[in-house]
């Protein structure tokens, strides 16, 4: 599997809103949801988590179609978070091996985590009581089907070794004194590549631009002001703390 990120906002108006959920069909994705008593979620804006990209701020991005939608559009929270994909995009649900019995698993929901939730838990449970779901071959943790997306398989082998290997031969900018304000940059420092924050002219957060999990090489968000690792989808905030597994020691100062 890969980690796709996704921002949301939740917003109050008093404009005549919508019943139910949609979800659009064009790229950008967004979905928009009722949720009482005057007030939308919308969510969208998503990439695979580590991507380097452009310095857009997704959440301002999402601010946008509110107030395109509701002019009285109030911003009540922002947040983002992390989901499984799998390689075919089908959800791994049962036995979590055929050599591990009574271990089971369900993950890489592709965002749609209420409804397939659900379905785990019916699969799941007939499972343990030894009854057949009819959609349990679809969902089979166990299944071999999904690496033969070679777009998919191509593409993470590629980052990962890019990741792991090529960039660490790579050539970075250098000096501290040519990021940004409120932004994030991996630079040379005394011979050494850092990863670094700017937080004010004077202030800045140095730290190891390699994740803490398994070595590869961090990349700023410059939206959620956090570390992302494009391997497997660890996270740290701008001082190095993890906030995302499967990373579980800060990285270095």
């Amino acid at each position: 599997m890969y980690q796709s990120t996704s921002y949301a906002i939740l917003i109050q108006t008093k404009s005549a809103r919508f019943d139910g959920m949609y979800i659009s069909s064009s790229d950008p994705v967004l979905s928009f949801r009722n949720v009482g008593d005057n007030k939308v979620l919308i969510v969208g804006c998503d990439h695979k988590t580590g991507k380097e990209a452009s310095d857009d701020d997704k959440y301002k991005m999402l601010e946008n179609v509110a107030e395109s939608l509701y002019k009285d559009a109030k911003i009540l929270f922002e947040w983002q978070t992390e989901d499984s994909i799998t390689l075919d995009k089908i959800p791994y649900i049962g036995e979590f091996s055929s050599l591990w019995k009574n271990a089971y698993v369900a993950t890489g929901f592709k965002k749609w985590g209420m409804s397939t939730s659900n379905v785990a838990a019916n699969i799941i449970v007939d499972k343990i009581i030894g009854k057949e779901n009819k959609y349990e071959d679809l969902f089979r943790a166990t299944r071999v089907d999904a690496v033969k997306n070679r777009h998919e398989v191509k593409n993470m082998l590629s980052e990962t070794g890019k990741m792991l290997v090529l960039d660490k031969f790579k050539d970075v900018d250098e000096g501290v004194q040519n990021i940004k304000i409120g932004e994030g940059k991996v630079v040379r420092v005394d011979g050494k590549k850092v990863a670094v924050y700017r937080e004010t002219k004077d202030k800045f957060h140095f730290v190891s631009p390699y994740c803490s999990h398994l070595g590869c090489d961090l990349t700023w968000n410059n939206t959620a002001k956090t570390w992302d690792c494009p391997c497997h989808g660890s996270r740290f905030d701008y001082t190095g703390k993890s906030i995302y597994a499967p990373s579980v020691k800060d990285i270095e100062t």
